[in-house]
């Protein structure tokens, strides 16, 4: 069984910055992208970014600008990364790592999510 194994989380001063990391498990074939999905209290979860194995990025327009995903694979792992900057009291959510296989329309993994917390 794979799981998204996600790092990274905490608490921080509006301005500041976080780093989110997230890697499987075990290896998966066919990765064609991997990305962050974010969900704040009584609101429902949200599109945050995703980048394609070869790297090409997309973003929510609320992020842009101050979120970078990257990605980083070899034989075995594959773990994307979000840097996050200049952060916000409205970035405060659960954070969760999500995986797309080259068959799927969404994301069929998702990891379990990491609290960020920004508090002004």
């Amino acid at each position: 069984h794979v799981q998204l194994v996600e790092s990274g989380g905490g608490s921080v001063q509006a301005g500041g910055s976080l780093r989110l990391s997230c890697a499987a498990s075990r290896s998966i074939f066919s990765i064609d992208a991997m990305g962050w999905y974010r969900q704040a209290p009584g609101k429902l979860r949200e599109f945050v970014a995703l980048t394609t194995s070869n790297g090409e990025a997309t973003y929510a327009d609320s992020v842009k600008g101050r979120f970078t995903i990257t990605i980083s694979r070899d034989n075995i792992n594959c773990t994307t990364y979000l840097q996050m900057n200049e952060l916000k009291p409205e970035d405060t959510a659960v954070y969760y790592c999500v995986l797309r296989r080259t068959w799927e329309v969404a994301p069929g993994y998702w990891g379990q999510g990491t609290q960020v917390f920004v508090s002004s």
